[in-house]
């Protein structure tokens, strides 16, 4: 770590979150939002060097956010995150292990490509440079763990050896997709690790607030709507309505696989509604028909942030608005398959079009200016 980056971490002033949801091949959609949040920045302070890494304190990821996020804090420009993405998809999810009862895939193609590259970066290395976490979940443990950089934590004495490629295919090793991994947390223990969308942060957005101003983690950055501003990235979501004909008839087998996807989900929408809660986001999302978007509802006297949220359907109607009207209504439930590494370049297409109707100079606002 270097003092340049400690001095960042600690310095007063505003503090730039960046959030990235894990979600497998829709990861794309990210890719969509990032290049006009970079291209945006860049025309705003007529540095087009610029890097996400340049403007954002803290980037943090969970599953295929965490690959976005590490390769952001590194210093990648999306325009070639974006090419190395949709270069790997089908190297990653278009080999399927013959021993299917253990993992979906095999998790050689993932591990060249993150080796590819992170190196062997370690958590503690200079190249990493912006503020970092990567949120897994420590299976042996039941615990979620958000591995960090910060020479301030608790835990990074024991952890700063930590190879950033096995910490990301930690944080992106779903069950039923990947094998679990296991690696060396410091002093020779021994730790076994699976995706972290299996935590109550596949959305990372209120955790990673949470790192940033509690006062366990090291951050400890002040909260106000002018001091604190957090940008959370979707990747794609959708009203889900089964029969009650396909619900009373479901297998001992299917609730294996929807019970952890309900919980994901509610998850996702807990962490907007709380953050929606303490904010006067300019991004309203509309949490049910009962709470609405919370415009009219404030849990603190003040907001403790400025957040935005940036995420797009995937459903016939939100994706004809769009201009994408040509697919049928079983493409579009393709499109919300994580491993169908064929709709990458649509995806992308998709989060392309909805970041131009969405993001607005008007919510990077002024007072978050970097100098």
């Amino acid at each position: 770590m270097t003092s340049d980056l400690l001095k960042r971490l600690t310095a007063p002033g505003p503090k730039r979150i960046l959030a990235l949801d894990g979600g497998g091949v829709r990861g794309a959609l990210m890719l969509g939002f990032l290049e006009a949040i970079e291209d945006l920045l860049r025309r705003r302070y007529d540095r087009p060097d610029l890097r996400l890494c340049d403007y954002f304190d803290l980037i943090g990821g969970t599953s295929a956010g965490s690959i976005l996020a590490a390769s952001l804090a590194i210093g990648m420009d999306t325009k070639t995150l974006t090419r190395k993405t949709i270069a790997s998809s089908a190297r990653i999810f278009g080999r399927r292990k013959w021993k299917s009862w253990e993992a979906l895939f095999d998790p050689q193609p993932l591990q060249e490509t993150l080796a590819e590259v992170f190196g062997d970066i370690t958590l503690d290395s200079t190249t990493i440079r912006t503020g970092l976490c990567i949120v897994t979940k420590r299976a042996d443990t039941r615990s979620t763990w958000p591995l960090l950089n910060h020479p301030s934590g608790q835990f990074y004495n024991k952890n700063r050896k930590i190879l950033l490629r096995d910490a990301v295919y930690a944080s992106a090793a779903a069950p039923f997709y990947f094998v679990p991994t296991e690696f060396d947390v410091g002093g020779g223990e021994l730790g076994a690790f699976v995706d972290g969308g299996v935590s109550m942060a596949n959305n990372p957005a209120l955790q990673l607030f949470l790192i940033a101003t509690l006062s366990g983690y090291p951050f400890h950055w002040s909260t106000g709507e002018d001091k604190l501003s957090l940008l959370s990235i979707g990747t794609g979501f959708w009203q889900r309505h089964d029969t009650v004909e396909t619900v009373v008839r479901s297998k001992a087998w299917d609730w294996a696989v929807e019970v952890p996807t309900m919980l994901i989900e509610d998850a996702n929408i807990q962490a907007q509604l709380l953050l929606q809660y303490l904010s006067r986001t300019s991004t309203p999302f509309e949490i049910d028909a009962e709470v609405g978007n919370l415009a009219n509802d404030l849990l603190t006297p003040e907001p403790v942030l400025t957040y935005l949220r940036y995420n797009t359907r995937l459903e016939s109607k939100s994706l004809h608005s769009l201009g994408v009207r040509h697919l049928t209504k079983q493409q579009v439930m393709e499109l919300r398959d994580m491993s169908k590494h064929e709709n990458q370049n649509l995806l992308l297409s998709i989060g392309r079009m909805a970041a131009a109707k969405h993001v607005s100079a008007k919510h990077i606002r002024s007072v978050f200016d970097i100098v």
